[in-house]
């Protein structure tokens, strides 16, 4: 437990419960959020679990005017026997120290954010959706709420967590998505906010994802400053599955370290499979697939967890992967991680947090 207690405030107008085929993602919260506040003269304090409700803000708070604004992602599950699991939470309090750290914020501990998130999840534990291919999604979110202004770190901080039940991210479930390759806007650049999880990163993407899912397209793939390698799509970490070898573009400083990456690379290791962390030329890609050594392209992401990617196309050109479909790699790689975190699958790793 932390050392300083959480005080618990129900809520006395519980909300309906969604069915399971109506979640969708990020539609329905949760009755209750949980908060911690902190500050440069009493540290993390007033640490409390409330009713889920708007947040009182000042209108010269820095996250509004400064932009310090960082969240994680996350998901917990239920099993069979009746208990509950988080998946790697550890790792996500790592991301968001380490994300802190660049934007200047100060970080809850980990005893913080893991308890809180925890004690939260015991309030609303009947709001984790049981179906096949649902879980309970978490969101931590650190923003600077100190009244200011003038450009410099704030002294005030809140920590919140928010939960939802979700189904599959895209329409598509586990169907092959379509991908579409952004050669006008640029995400991150080299010294920049690429390789953290900060608010900002996301407003950056949005005009471009916009125009591509008008598109038809789901989502978009980032390219570097010179437009020649490849990062990441816009929700995933992306991995090519060449005749060879598996690849995945290397972490250069603009691409953010995703957990689900980190565990894929993880179970092909385990497997002896060839698992390559480098820079992929799109130009590679691209041959690839025209002479016929591209076997698969699949995307990694606690909200999409393994989609296949059954299109790439961009101005003036396309090409199709695995006849649209998911390959037997991406395949094998979703089955054991979702029966990891399901309960199915022994989890020799150490990966699930039992609450």
């Amino acid at each position: 437990m932390t050392a300083n207690p959480i005080s618990i405030q129900k809520t006395k107008n519980p909300k309906n419960r969604p069915s399971a085929d109506s979640l969708g993602f990020g539609r329905y919260f949760t009755d209750h959020m949980f908060l911690a506040s902190y500050s440069t003269q009493k540290g993390w304090h007033n640490l409390r679990i409330t009713p889920y409700e708007p947040i009182p803000l000042d209108p010269g708070a820095s996250v509004l005017h400064y932009g310090q604004a960082l969240f994680e992602g996350m998901k917990a599950f239920s099993h069979q026997d009746g208990s509950c699991v988080l998946f790697r939470p550890e790792f996500n309090w790592a991301r968001m120290a380490e994300g802190a750290e660049r934007l200047c914020m100060i970080a809850p501990p980990k005893e913080v954010f893991i308890e809180g998130i925890k004690e939260l999840i015991k309030v609303d534990r009947d709001w984790i959706p049981s179906e096949k291919g649902c879980s309970l999604y978490i969101r931590p979110t650190l923003i600077g709420s100190e009244s200011f202004l003038g450009v410099r770190p704030a002294e005030e901080y809140l920590f919140f967590t928010i939960l939802s039940p979700v189904a599959s991210y895209y329409g598509e479930g586990t169907k092959a998505v379509k991908i579409w390759v952004e050669e006008e806007y640029l995400r991150a650049a080299p010294g920049g906010l690429g390789a953290t999880k900060a608010a900002a990163n996301y407003a950056g993407s949005l005009k471009a994802a916009l125009q591509a899912k008008k598109n038809s397209y789901s989502q978009v793939l980032w390219l570097d400053v010179n437009r020649q390698y490849i990062e990441e799509v816009g929700t995933m970490n992306v991995f090519f599955v060449f005749e060879n070898e598996i690849v995945t573009p290397s972490l250069e400083g603009t691409i953010l370290g995703g957990g689900t990456r980190n565990s894929i690379i993880t179970l092909l290791k385990s497997k002896n499979k060839p698992v390559v962390e480098r820079r992929v030329k799109l130009q590679e890609v691209r041959d690839a697939a025209a002479n016929g050594t591209l076997k698969e392209i699949f995307g990694t992401g606690t909200a999409a967890v393994i989609s296949p990617v059954g299109e790439l196309a961009a101005k003036d050109w396309k090409i199709s992967v695995n006849n649209g479909e998911m390959g037997p790699v991406a395949a094998s790689l979703y089955e054991e991680l979702t029966g990891i975190q399901n309960g199915t699958v022994k989890d020799t790793f150490n990966w699930l947090y039992k609450i």
